[in-house]
Order: structure tokens, then C-alpha cells, then sequence
């Protein structure tokens, strides 16, 4: 466990970043009168995750690793906290349905219905609580590798001489 404290720690920090976006959603209202913009600000909160990614794996490769960290390192740092992150995925789905937005199922609903976007019934079975967690125990943990083959490319630093 003492290996992937840092992992760990980015894992939190991350999680918590989730909840803070959700009430910002929220605050702004993209839960309710701003629902039709909900979709295209939703995707802004890649900036506040690949930022998170960047600080982990700088953090990882500082002080873990005395300055230095291959590719494969960072790689594995980076996976570390996608797994732990798609661990407590459902865990943070279940506190933003039923305690930070549990508005958001039913407004969804209604609104993709009075737009013609979805019937009713694929409307109710596309926006609900386990239909989430799916979604996110498949999305998470491919944005996290994806995010995490790009990063690693850029935080890695070898001393002089070793091409590793």
C-alpha cells in the first residue's frame, strides 16, 4: 500500500474534483433552466482532470522517484489512480444522484423527451442511477488510459545517457 500512497492521494483529489464540478453544474443551473447546455459544458471538466493527471504523475516522478521516471513508471502510476478512480466511480454516482443533484435523472428525462431527442422509455433507460454507473465503469478507465498515454510521454525524464 505504501507504493501507491501518492496514487491514492491523486485518486481522492480527483473523486473530490468530480463533486465540486457537480456542484457547479449545479449552481449553474445546467441541472435545471440551463438543461439544454448541460451536454457541451459537461465536457469542460476534461481541463480539471488531465490538469489532475499532469500534477499526479509530476508528483509521482518528484518525489517517488527522486526527479527522474521512465515511461512504463508513469504508465503504471497513471493506471494505479485510473483503477482506484474506477473503483469509487460508483460510489460518487450514487452520492451525486441521491444527495448532490438527485433533480438531474428526472429533468434529463423530461427535457430529452420535450425535444424529441428520446421516447420516454429510452429516455427512463438511459438516465437513471445504474445506466451511470455502467457508463462510468466503462469510460473511466478508458479516458484514464487514454489520458494516462499521453501524460506519461511528457512527465517522463531520464537522467543524461539513459534513453529508458
Amino acid at each position: 500500500m505504501k507504493n501507491i500512497k501518492l496514487e491514492f492521494k491523486w485518486a481522492v483529489i480527483f473523486v473530490v474534483m468530480q463533486l465540486i464540478w457537480i456542484i457547479l453544474e449545479k449552481s449553474a443551473g445546467l441541472y435545471t433552466v440551463r438543461i439544454s447546455k448541460h451536454s457541451l459544458y459537461s465536457n469542460f471538466i476534461a481541463i480539471p482532470a488531465i490538469t489532475i493527471y499532469v500534477l499526479a504523475l509530476l508528483d509521482k516522478r518528484n518525489y517517488y522517484y527522486n526527479g527522474y521516471m521512465t515511461y512504463v513508471q508513469g504508465l503504471i502510476s497513471g493506471l494505479i489512480i485510473t483503477a482506484l478512480v474506477t473503483l469509487l466511480t460508483p460510489v460518487v454516482q450514487y452520492v451525486v444522484s441521491t444527495g448532490i443533484a438527485p433533480e438531474f435523472f428526472p429533468n434529463m428525462i423530461e427535457y430529452s423527451v420535450s425535444n424529441g431527442r428520446m421516447t420516454k422509455d429510452a429516455a427512463e433507460s438511459y438516465f437513471n442511477i445504474k445506466s451511470f454507473i455502467l457508463q462510468g465503469l466503462m469510460f473511466t478507465p478508458l479516458m484514464g488510459l487514454t489520458t494516462t498515454l499521453i501524460i506519461a510521454l511528457f512527465v517522463r525524464k531520464t537522467p543524461k545517457g539513459n534513453t529508458v
